[in-house]
């Protein structure tokens, strides 16, 4: 090949070719409860106040007592929404209070997972029969099988395959790459991912380092082909997507089938050790140094650098973490304009916190605007996808 015939190959980044993907759909289902971090302290606290007397008594330290302000300085988080309160501002169960369903009835992730699918597919102007696949792409499950992927499927009347997948926070933008890259190919026309987030069921509410972190909330993505004969003014173009991964036990949970094999009494689980926690310091340094280099190269690889975003829609974990990153990115600090959070009110809803960002922060942008959509998890994962306003 001649270097002419080279160069008429050649196409510049700013008119990258069509990847034939979009987010046809977006649906959000957010819990109407929320806990303020007054309310979660004065729980805290008062459990302490019961429990260090009895730790004097076998001679163990005292545990220290969490505060609000610190809970904001820390993390950037004033509040967040669950799925039930009263359990967890109990100080004498400090846990959501729900009901064991049976199994004919609709699981409770797979009901809350229903209800942000059917606001996508009603963004969308789809109904289940249109879809193909569905992912329940989360951080946490109910259970490992049957997968709630395939509960969600049946409750949808949506026929072809279904399954589940994890990646900690990242498991959202997990299955977008997997959903865009699936339709891409031609293997499947429409591709429901569903992040149905009950991370407060997982949670240790008796853990100063993690107590105040999470809340719950469901989201919900339609990925079909461009090429299906539907004009999609105002939805995203998925230009491209990636995925990375290196382990690390920084942030961890035991909780499985296995863990109550190691105690003596093996009909009990004992939940201390086996539930959410995290190196909070290691994780905030690694990740911000993992997650800059991620974003700058993900957008190098494309032609663009930060400065060529319109909107950076980043998980919502740590503000601090957040705009550290964007500052090694952009040189400069960066607003809630250009990096929407939505952390304050909610808490960190694992994998679904970035889609909460998206879906409320994307109306103002003109046709022809990129974005980046970004998570980083357990793991560490980090996911990514660059979006183009259609």
């Amino acid at each position: 090949m001649s270097e002419d015939d080279a160069a008429e190959l050649h196409v510049a980044p700013e008119a990258p070719i069509s990847s034939g993907v979009c987010i046809a759909g977006l649906g959000v289902e957010i819990p109407p409860s929320s806990i303020s971090n007054e309310e979660l302290v004065d729980t805290f606290n008062r459990w302490v106040e019961a429990e260090n007397p009895r730790r004097a008594a076998r001679g163990e330290p005292p545990l220290a007592y969490s505060d609000a302000e610190f809970i904001v300085h820390a993390s950037g988080i004033r509040s967040r929404h669950v799925y039930e309160r009263e359990g967890i501002l109990d100080p004498e169960r400090m846990a959501p209070k729900i009901p064991a369903r049976s199994d004919d009835e609709l699981s409770v992730m797979a009901e809350f997972g229903l209800a942000a699918a059917q606001k996508a597919l009603a963004h969308a102007g789809m109904s289940g029969s249109d879809v193909d696949l569905v992912i329940c792409a989360a951080a946490h499950h109910q259970r490992p099988y049957p997968a709630v992927a395939i509960e969600i499927q049946k409750a949808l009347g949506a026929e072809g395959a279904a399954f589940d997948m994890g990646l900690g926070c990242s498991s959202a933008l997990g299955g977008l790459h997997v959903a865009a890259n699936l339709v891409r190919t031609g293997a499947h026309r429409r591709v429901l991912v569903v992040t149905p987030e009950l991370i407060t069921g997982h949670l240790n509410f008796r853990d100063r380092q993690t107590h105040f972190i999470f809340g719950d909330a469901s989201v919900a993505m339609l990925v079909e082909s461009i090429g299906e004969g539907r004009q999609r003014p105002g939805r995203f173009e998925v230009v491209d997507t990636r995925s990375w991964t290196r382990f690390s036990n920084n942030i961890r949970t035991n909780f499985g089938f296995l863990s109550r094999l190691a105690q003596d009494d093996p009909s009990m689980l004992a939940m201390e050790g086996n539930m959410i926690r995290q190196v909070g310091n290691k994780v905030f340094k690694e990740v911000t140094v993992a997650g800059h280099q991620f974003i700058v190269d993900f957008l190098a690889e494309h032609g663009h650098t930060p400065q060529s975003m319109r909107r950076f829609w980043l998980h919502q974990a740590n503000a601090r973490m957040n705009a550290m990153i964007l500052k090694l990115a952009f040189g400069e600090e960066v607003g809630q304009d250009r990096a929407p959070m939505v952390l304050e009110r909610l808490g960190n809803t694992a994998a679904a916190g970035a889609i909460v960002a998206l879906a409320e922060n994307h109306r103002d942008m003109k046709a022809g605007d990129f974005g980046l959509l970004c998570a980083f998890g357990a793991g560490y994962s980090i996911g990514g996808a660059l979006l183009r306003m259609m």
